[in-house]
């Protein structure tokens, strides 16, 4: 057989930066930029959607939620229909989608529409990410190249959420509908060049039918996962309701692994988490975005709550993370190729875990240049490491064919992760809130989801420490099992991180 890092490296050598590469990889950033940009904008627009539709606070949240579930519970049987049915042709259908349910969020005059325009948003945005990401890491050979390439389009999230910040605080101003509608151009321009640039892929060959059994079970799963942990801080984490939902999640996912031991093809080839670096790269994902997002969430609570901060006023404060982050891109694949992301990841977690803990020292008068720039630098320069290097783990050493299941999965671990420890930070925070507190001592109740944060940034960093010792060898064997209906096969590979 020959060796995947042969036929890489070959490629390699043949590929260029022509125009028309940098052109598709423009549409799929844009698409990237979009999910990001969407997600941090209808956040500070929520105060005033709630005043103009006249929603409750339970309503509101599902304006977030219904968004979050689509995306998250639909991410595998995203990635896996990209391969099944040619990655091209799902990325512009969902890419369209997105554009209609924006232009729908932006005319709605109820709050049930508009919830049903963030569950479809979220759903399209389950199939254009992985499907985004498989195109690039099938056009783009492994090694040097496919490093850049990542290193780009994953800085594009991050300039995305910070931009989103600032715009949502600039465009509520004038009005909230300005923020959903402000995606469907920019989505609508993506598509039409994604139509001349994207290339032509061909659906995967010799594949042993569908997967429906696990494609409802999976996606079954991750619906009701997502929907257990976002209720769970409002109905209670101990409530019979919650203990029967994460059994029934427990059922289904056991149900769903049987399943797909037995499938000639299924959604997940489990195979595929034999390796140890594939799960790092899982895990990673889901401490290292959970952590982030728990910490976005409290410190935009005590910026706006506590000391009174406006929102564009709050969206500049984290714009020095984000801008570090864009500002790094061009030189994130180069320092890949150099140190590799074993040894990148540990670095990254270490500084992200430094910057959460600073930020534990802030109080009712503080100063920014002193403790809150601080963090935000550390912890952008954290996500300039640890974003595009776990992209670069994960889809390393997959074959093309299975490229956007890898990528669906790595998706749905950065979502449950959020959905998962955000939900834990909300719990934390809501139980050690006294009614009727002064402001020291609403302060000092977002104080232990700080440290919630900082444990979860510190577990990543001791998940990611195990990978060192692979990382001394220049290469190294990992097992991959495939398994089809009738016999389980595995061979070994060499395989990069």
């Amino acid at each position: 057989m020959t060796s995947p890092l042969t036929t890489s490296a070959d490629r390699s050598s043949t590929v260029r930066w022509t125009p028309r590469l940098w052109g598709t990889l423009l549409v799929l950033c844009a698409a990237m930029f979009l999910d990001a940009l969407d997600v941090s904008m209808v956040g500070v627009a929520l105060p005033s959607i709630g005043s103009d539709l006249g929603l409750s606070t339970s309503t509101l949240q599902w304006i977030v939620s219904g968004y979050i579930l689509g995306y998250g519970g639909l991410l595998l049987l995203g990635g896996r229909t990209a391969d099944l049915l040619g990655r091209r042709q799902v990325f512009l259908i969902a890419l369209g989608v997105f554009a209609l349910a924006s232009l729908l969020g932006g005319l709605v005059d109820s709050g049930p529409l508009l919830i049903a325009s963030r569950f479809i948003k979220g759903l399209s945005a389950a199939f254009t990410a992985p499907a985004g990401l498989s195109i690039i890491t099938t056009t783009f050979p492994e090694g040097p190249l496919r490093n850049r390439a990542l290193s780009i389009y994953t800085t594009c999230a991050a300039t995305g959420f910070s931009m989103g910040l600032v715009l949502s605080g600039l465009l509520t101003e004038a009005s909230w509908r300005l923020t959903m509608l402000l995606p469907a151009p920019i989505a609508l321009i993506a598509l039409i060049a994604g139509l001349k640039l994207l290339p032509r892929s061909a659906r995967e060959k010799d594949h042993n039918g569908y997967d429906i059994p696990g494609a409802v079970l999976g996606t079954a799963s991750m619906l009701l996962l997502v929907f257990t942990v976002v209720q769970a801080p409002e109905v209670g984490w101990t409530s019979a309701r919650t203990l029967l939902s994460f059994l029934a999640v427990a059922v289904l996912l056991t149900v769903f692994v049987l399943v797909e031991r037995r499938s000639a093809g299924p959604l997940i080839r489990l195979g595929v988490l034999r390796s140890g670096i594939q799960i790092r790269a899982q895990l990673g994902a889901m401490f290292f975005f959970g952590s982030y997002i728990g910490f976005q969430f409290l410190v935009t609570l005590y910026m706006q709550s506590l000391l009174g901060w406006s929102a564009l006023h709050t969206a500049l404060a984290f714009l020095p993370a984000g801008a570090l982050v864009a500002l790094s891109a061009t030189k994130m694949g180069s320092i890949v190729d150099r140190f590799g992301t074993q040894r990148l990841l540990p670095v990254g977690f270490g500084l992200m875990v430094v910057g959460y803990a600073l930020f534990l020292q802030v109080d009712l008068d503080p100063v920014y240049a002193a403790v809150i720039l601080p963090s935000m630098l550390l912890i952008g320069a954290a996500c300039a490491l640890v974003f595009p290097s776990l992209n670069i783990q994960a889809t390393n050493g997959v074959d093309d064919h299975e490229q956007g299941m890898v990528s669906g999965l790595l998706n749905t671990s950065v979502q449950v992760g959020g959905a998962i420890f955000l939900a834990i930070v909300t719990a934390v925070v809501t139980a050690g809130a006294p009614e009727n507190a002064t402001p020291q001592a609403v302060l000092d109740s977002y104080r232990p989801g700080l440290v919630v944060v900082t444990a979860v940034a510190a577990a990543g960093l001791l998940i990611t420490l195990t990978g060192l010792r692979a990382a001394r060898r220049p290469q190294q064997s990992v097992v991959v099992a495939r398994s089809t209906a009738q016999e389980e096969e595995t061979e070994r590979v060499p395989v990069r991180d």
